[in-house]
């Protein structure tokens, strides 16, 4: 199974940008989405940031994990 997984773009340098997602950074290619700029939050799979999110769907994601793995159910009260 792939994934995506939605992190928030911190520096770019070129085609390169600095990402985050929970602590960790990382590098990921913007070749696929050029329009991206430091502060958005993207999907990124393979390396690659493949699309711009916004952060409340961030929130929303994070949230259905987190219910996966036990945590009790708070989704009703992120959806607007």
């Amino acid at each position: 199974m792939c994934l995506a997984f939605p992190a928030k773009v911190l520096e770019i340098d070129g085609d390169l940008a600095t990402i985050e997602r929970s602590g960790v950074k990382r590098s990921a290619s913007l070749m696929l989405l050029p329009e991206a700029k430091v502060g958005d939050y993207v999907l990124v799979h393979a390396g690659f940031a493949m699309q711009v999110v916004d952060e409340q769907e961030v929130k929303i994601r994070d949230a259905l994990v987190a219910e996966m793995n036990g945590a009790p159910r708070i989704v009703e009260n992120l959806i607007l």
